[in-house]
Formats: structure tokens, sequence, C-alpha cells
């Protein structure tokens, strides 16, 4: 017979975020992400804490979406009846060890507040499940060692090295977090295998996004600026500011300051978790100002209402100007090349503006300026070039 409480399945489901009571000492937490854990309540009999008062401690049971409301009630009874007895439930609990695929899917959850997106969150779960899961994510994850890590990397450390390096990455993670919940001991497998250089070491080929020649510029920005799609204005503030895809299009009109002439891109959306600020020149102004008056949450609006246009707007754009060999990553590329051999500016200038680190941790501690103002010469010199053609004097 089930055991019963205040709970039932739909309401595990469904609670919002904070600590509800089953009974008995039984609470499923639910957090703002949305993640749900059981976790347990009980009184030690005959054994007090460090200020003399009787040992009330909790325990975790499992994420609601591997241990179900039943197998939580019995496991919060189990505790409770060793409590009674003046055992402690952490040292004489019996567990059932989840499998790889069980803790890897509850790291996801409750690492979800972390990702800087939805993308990347699912990028790391897919990972797992389509090279992880499918040959351990069904044992013990204590019984995961050396050839078991081996069966998922060696059939995609040569042709897929990124991938296989990443996935390495995720599964050292679930199992390092299994090992601090106490489901396994020892050294991790994946450790081991990288300080022992079992898998061949793999030289990684450099990808570069083809670029267009920063002399080829300014004729392809005449025709740009005689298209009135949405995207065309995209492309040319993209050029102008030398930025990348997603920081464009993702841009609201909150972080532009007009009267300032600046637009500000929160860490959030940046590579490299650092905030930008790009200076916007005359050209840059005279591209967005205009779209303010269809009053949309982003600059660059879609199809839908408020919504921003799709990554591959840009490029499909090129596509159709039977531009085929150049992609719009590529313009910052350009820009670097335009900055070092036409506009003859220093280097910390023309990196900054592309928000790369520049010099080692310790020198950028230091040298805690962002340039904005020498970059902001550079900017609008280089849009007066992209305009016109004209040639630059250095910074």
């Amino acid at each position: 017979m089930a055991l019963t409480g205040k709970l039932t399945k739909k309401l595990v489901e469904n609670l919002g975020a904070g600590r509800h009571g089953d009974g008995g000492g039984l609470y499923l937490v639910v957090d703002p992400s949305g993640a749900r854990r059981w976790i347990v309540r009980v009184v030690v009999k005959g054994q007090k804490n460090l200020k003399g008062a009787p040992l009330r401690t909790d325990f975790g049971l499992g994420g609601a979406d591997v241990v179900t409301l039943n197998q939580a009630r019995e496991r919060a009874l189990e505790y409770r009846r060793m409590a009674k007895q003046g055992l402690n439930p952490r040292f004489n609990a019996s567990r059932e060890i989840p499998c790889f695929e069980e803790v890897a899917r509850q790291v996801h959850i409750d690492r979800m507040p972390t990702w800087k997106n939805d993308k990347h969150g699912a990028q790391w779960i897919n990972t797992l499940r389509d090279y992880a899961f499918p040959k351990i994510g069904r044992m013990p994850v204590d019984s995961i060692g050396q050839p078991e890590v081996l069966m998922c990397l060696s059939p995609i450390w040569t042709d897929k090295h990124e991938t296989a390096r990443r996935l390495a990455q995720r599964i050292k993670i679930v199992l390092d977090v299994a090992k601090s919940k106490g489901f396994r001991s020892g050294e991790n497998p994946v450790t081991a295998i990288q300080d022992a250089q079992v898998l061949p070491k793999v030289k990684a080929k450099p990808k570069h996004h083809n670029a267009m020649a920063w002399q080829d510029v300014p004729a392809f920005y005449a025709d740009l600026k005689n298209r009135d799609a949405m995207s065309a204005k995209a492309l040319m503030f993209t050029c102008l500011t030398g930025s990348r895809t997603g920081e464009v299009l993702g841009t609201p009109w909150s972080e532009i300051d007009l009267e300032a002439r600046l637009w500000t891109c929160p860490a959030v959306r940046m590579k490299g978790g650092v905030v930008h600020r790009v200076p916007l020149s005359d050209e840059m102004m005279a591209i967005i100002e205009p779209l303010r008056a269809m009053q949309s949450e982003y600059v660059f609006e879609g199809q839908k209402r408020h919504q921003p246009l799709s990554n591959m707007a840009m490029l499909m754009l090129l596509r159709r100007m039977q531009v085929e060999s150049v992609t719009v990553h590529g313009f910052r590329s350009t820009f670097r090349d335009w900055a070092s051999e036409n506009a003859n500016v220093a280097y910390e200038v023309s990196e900054m503006s592309l928000a790369h680190k520049v010099g080692s941790a310790v020198e950028r501690a230091y040298a805690r300026s962002d340039l904005l103002e020498k970059r902001r010469s550079l900017m609008e010199q280089w849009s007066r070039y992209v305009t016109s053609g004209e040639p630059s004097a250095g910074v």
C-alpha cells in the first residue's frame, strides 16, 4: 500500500518556487530556475548539535525528475525510522546508486540558471545524450572507470575532436558531482585519462571565417545602402561596429544611448563575459535612428513583432547578393585588417574595438581603461572609409 501525504503527482509537477511540505518531514524544494528536488528533515534521537540542541538535519533524496513522490516518501520514512533509533541517516542509510544519465540530467537542471542562454544549456546535455548515454547512460555511476569513458571518447576523438573534448569535460563534471554526493570514490577516470595521455594528441586546425578584403568594402556597402530590408540595415551596422552576429541582432533599445552615442552590450550577451561599449559613429546613428519609429523592443526587428531578426537573416542576404565567399563574422577580420594596414592604429585600440582581451591577466588588472575615446575616433574613421573609401590617419 502506497504512503500518503499532502502532495500529489500533479502538484509536484506544477508547484512554484519554494519549499512545499508533504508531511512527516518530507519537502519538495522548487528552485527559481524550476529545478525540483526532495529533502527530508529529521531529528536524530539522543544526538545534539554544537549548541546542545537536538540534532535536526536535512537530507537530499534526489531530483523530482528521477525520484517519484512515492519513492521519496519511502526513503523519507526509512530516514525517520533510523533517526528515531538514534542512527544518523548520513552514515547509516543504504542508498541506491543512480545511473550516469540520472546524475547527468540532474546536474543539467541544477546548472540551468548559469547557462548564458537556452542554446548553451541544450548543447551541454545534447552532447551527453548523443555520445555518452547510449554507452554508459544506464550504468551505475560508481561503476564507470577509464574503459567506459574511453568507449565514449575514442570513436570521435580525432574526427570530432572539439566535440570529444567538450564531452570529456562534461563527463568529468557529472562524475565529480556524483562523488560529492557520495555515489563514487577515488580518482575521476577522465582526469586519469588526461594525465596519462592515453588518447593521442590532436592538432586542431584553425577555422577562419571567410572575410571580404577591406578594399572591397566601400562598393559592397554602397550596394547594401540601396536595399530597404531590415537584414541590410543589420548587416550595415554589423560591418561598421565589427560586432558579432548575435550581439547585433539581440540588441534591445535599452542598450542604446542615443544622446551619448553609445551602445553598451552587457556581459551576459558577450562571448567573453565582459561588458563591451561601442561608440556610435555618424553613419551608425544614421542607420538606427530611423528604426526608432517602429517602436519595437529590438533595434533590428524580425518578422514577428518585438522579436529580433533570425540569426541566418544576414547570411541569407549575402547569398541573395551572390557574395558567396564571405561570412558575416568575417567582417570582424576585415575591420581588423583595415585597422592594421590602412589606419595604422595601435594594436590595443583595434583589439578592444573587437572586444578581444589584451595582455595578460596581470596587465589587464592594471590597465582597466577600455580606450573609449580612441576607439570612437577609430570607428568614425572606419565609417568614413566604408562609406566613401576615404583613407585614414593613425589613431
